[in-house]
């Protein structure tokens, strides 16, 4: 840190005029990142009468003899085929962006707004490192499409590695143990697995829609596990990297009316930065549901009851979801996201089966229903381990820290977790097919003991780790609220983002801290 500030201060001294942020509809005034794992960069503006020669990690500017040399950046598209650029308009300059991914910093300025999946994501890891992350979610063609992007400047990545955490011995041995399996064709799909889920779901659609008049109770109940199914196919597909799940990716759309834009958006968040407090949307629950005492300023009455009432917010679930989905997908719309015209089509198709085949007293409760169980099974495997008020460098650490997995007790159990009960498999490898996870389970294990993971390898059994879950709801209830506490809650799809706790708060750039 003391080299990071030592390089501000001479090139404040030596920069002219204008030091700013990306011109970002979201953001408009740059905020400084935490000095604990990220650093800001900045392009210089100069005067064209000036003779002088000075640089930023994201251009140079030359001036001789009274003639300027316009300062560059980068301009990417989806393929990562960049271009440079002149990093100044009449308003601001760009600053660079900076990632490390295996050991190389790149400069992901240009890139941010072709990335697929939101610039929110390539600003969230400004100044920090994002193998483990990177290798993740992409396939291998993806993989090597960033090697093509532009390099970070030496100046820069002199300040960054002064700042960013080296790899641990556990990364490392992760990474070894992530290309054996590759290489051993862990990745590659069981059709056959894949047909028979898919046949019980349509079985079940069919059911409901069968006893729809003559039996709606039964039909509620059936729609219901249709589509906590379809939630956990969906999870699945949208999370693939294979050509299957290209094809399958609208399934979560037309079947649960949940958008895979909107679902990317906020769940690989919670996978990227699980329990990190007040980044993770997962654990934003409150006013209803607190994981941890709050601050007084963001506490509500209804805490205290909590662990009596939590199934009453539990059942709105699925129903926030779709409210969420659809404005994103209309949102996305509006700003040109990828294929979101065709998202929005397969969402209109889904409200058009239920509202043709389905009475308003079947679907309706059947969405409140499949909420309560989508819930009682997505919460209890992270919500009673440990959570982060700091970022965590070792990703790999921080998911064995932050998950646990469910033991099921029977057959009906297994199907109805949808792959969730292998938690901690799903989290460290979230693109392969959930039908790999009970064989990774010895895998793991050892993996574990071999290196020495703090706590181990988490499970508990199904109905134990659902009443973990409501005495941390209980004790939570009984506590006092704690001044300064982190706020858990985020603020739509760019939460902690918007909040301050990140490293793009606010755009890139020195901001704030000037």
């Amino acid at each position: 840190m003391i080299l990071q500030h030592a390089l501000m201060g001479l090139v404040l001294l030596v920069a002219p005029t204008c030091i700013s942020s990306f011109s970002i509809p979201h953001h408009r005034v740059a905020s400084m990142p935490r000095a604990s794992s990220s650093t800001a960069r900045f392009s210089t503006v100069v005067e064209p009468t000036t003779t002088t020669t000075t640089s930023s990690s994201s251009s140079s500017i030359e001036i001789i003899e009274g003639e300027e040399k316009i300062p560059t950046a980068w301009e990417c598209n989806e393929d990562a085929e960049c271009v440079e650029i002149p990093a100044c308009d009449e308003e601001v300059c760009r600053t660079s962006l900076d990632v490390r991914i295996h050991n190389t910093w790149y400069n992901l300025s240009g890139w941010r707004k072709a990335h697929p999946a939101g610039a929110h994501w390539i600003d969230w890891y400004d100044g920090r490192d994002a193998t483990d992350v990177m290798d993740a979610f992409h396939s291998k063609k993806g993989r090597e499409m960033y090697k093509r992007l532009p390099k970070s400047s030496d100046e820069t990545i002199a300040v960054l590695e002064a700042s960013v955490a080296p790899y641990s011995q556990t990364e490392i041995n992760f990474r070894k143990l992530r290309d054996q399996l590759e290489a051993d064709g862990w990745w590659d799909r069981d059709y056959v697995h894949e047909a028979t889920l898919l046949g019980i779901w349509a079985s079940l659609v069919v059911g409901a829609a069968v006893t729809a008049e003559s039996a709606p109770p039964l039909s509620t109940f059936l729609l219901a596990l249709s589509m906590t199914n379809a939630g956990w196919l969906g999870h699945d597909y949208i999370h693939g990297i294979d050509k299957f799940t290209d094809v399958m990716r609208p399934f979560a759309a037309v079947a649960a009316g949940l958008g895979p834009t909107w679902w990317s958006d906020k769940h690989n968040k919670h996978h990227a930065l699980t329990n990190e407090m007040g980044v993770d949307e997962d654990l934003a629950t409150d006013p209803f549901l607190f994981a941890w005492a709050p601050d007084p300023a963001h506490d509500s009455p209804l805490r205290k009851i909590q662990h009596w009432i939590f199934y009453i917010p539990f059942s709105f679930l699925f129903a926030l979801w779709r409210v969420d989905t659809l404005k994103v997908a209309v949102d996305s719309v509006e700003t040109k996201r990828p294929d979101a015209k065709n998202e929005l089509w397969y969402l209109l198709a889904h409200y058009f089966v239920l509202l043709t085949f389905f009475p308003l007293t079947v679907w309706v409760p059947a969405v409140f229903l499949s909420g309560l169980m989508s819930a009682l099974i997505v919460t209890p495997t992270h919500q009673s381990e440990e959570y982060f008020e700091e970022y965590q460098p070792d990703w790999v650490t921080a998911q064995f820290k932050s998950t646990r997995n469910a033991v099921t007790t029977n057959p009906f159990s297994e199907w109805l977790w949808g792959g969730m009960q292998y938690q901690l498999e799903h989290h460290l490898f979230p693109s392969m097919p959930r039908s790999k996870y009970p064989a990774l389970k010895p895998i793991l294990t050892k993996f574990c003991e071999e290196n020495n993971v703090p706590g181990g390898y988490r499970e508990s059994g199904e109905f134990e780790i659902l009443y973990m879950n409501w005495d941390l709801y209980r004790k939570v209830a009984e506590a006092d609220p704690v001044p300064g506490a982190p706020y858990s809650r985020g603020n739509g799809q760019l939460g902690a983002i918007d909040l301050g706790t990140s490293p793009g708060a606010g755009g890139v750039g020195l901001g704030k801290f000037l």
